[in-house]
């Protein structure tokens, strides 16, 4: 391994262009994942890569046959770009707090498939805080939960809309909505067209179970899906029962496409929050986003 061979210089603009594409790249799992992200060629996210390297004067990932694997110097200089990028958004964060200006970024993590839901508060605070302040720029990531909490954490993200787990220091919540799942079969099903189900029938079959959450009622899971559009793929196919959203469902259940399976036993709720990070520096930007967001009507 290579070791620069004087202190590493001060960071210019050039560094920080790099270092955003390197999080990027490790957050995504691999070149080809953050092409998209980024919105530029595998060749190119390679060569920032290369030039980083060089920069640094350390070798920060493995890539090949094995997928892409940060080194031990990779993790520790990921590390610490996450802390630059975070206090350089702090501290535009904190100068436009001393000139009382709404500018800067809004970044957002949602999980999957929320946006069906009829009373939406994101959605409702989002409008008014483009009304008032139509200079910010609002990042909206779709991930799993347990990213969007360390995005929290790690400044990635200035809030998270997030199902209630257990509570993980650090966090501030903010209760948004209660969501209802069910149980549900497509078109096709031996369920489907049955005129009476029973608990039996439906443990007995093929059920799909996703990888984020555990839904409370035990089913016969010969399958796996990491988000809801995985699942609803596998129930569509008419040879899966599974839990989705019911407001996530209602299009395919309105054309008669799935079916709702024993749903006064086979249901449960879920409660989301908004998630900020406890103690970070005035952030005009967020306050006037979580106030909008607690003050907002549901409908």
């Amino acid at each position: 391994m290579s070791k620069p061979a004087r202190p590493l210089p001060a960071v210019a603009d050039a560094d920080i262009r790099l270092l955003r594409v390197f999080t990027t790249v490790v957050e995504c799992g691999g070149f080809s994942a953050a092409e998209v992200e980024l919105n530029i060629s595998r060749a190119a996210i390679s060569q920032h890569m290369a030039d980083l390297e060089r920069r640094l004067g350390l070798s920060l990932c493995r890539r090949g046959r094995a997928g892409f694997l940060l080194t031990e110097e990779g993790r520790l200089a990921h590390e610490a770009a996450l802390r630059l990028l975070a206090g350089l958004e702090s501290f535009r964060s904190e100068i436009n707090a001393a000139h009382g200006r709404l500018r800067g970024e809004l970044s957002i993590g949602i999980t999957d498939s929320l946006v069906t839901m009829p009373r939406m508060r994101v959605t409702n605070a989002l409008r008014g805080l483009k009304r008032e302040a139509p200079e910010v720029r609002v990042n909206i990531r779709m991930i799993p939960p347990n990213e969007i909490e360390r995005g929290v954490l790690d400044g990635r993200l200035h809030v998270g809309v997030v199902p209630e787990r257990r509570a993980l220091p650090g966090l501030e919540r903010l209760g948004l909505y209660e969501e209802e799942s069910r149980l549900y079969c497509g078109r096709g099903h031996p369920l489907f067209d049955a005129a009476a189900v029973t608990r039996e029938t439906v443990e007995a079959a093929d059920a799909v179970a996703p990888t984020q959450s555990q839904p409370p009622h035990a089913l016969n899971a010969t399958a796996t899906a990491t988000d809801r559009e995985g699942v609803a793929f596998l129930l569509l196919t008419g040879c899966y029962i599974g839990f989705l959203p019911v407001h996530y469902a209602a299009h395919w259940v309105e054309r008669g496409d799935m079916r709702a399976l024993l749903p006064d036993s086979h249901h449960y709720r879920v409660q989301f929050s908004a998630v900020t990070k406890k103690g970070v520096p005035p952030n005009l930007v967020l306050e006037r986003f979580m106030d909008l967001l607690e003050r907002t009507e549901e409908a």
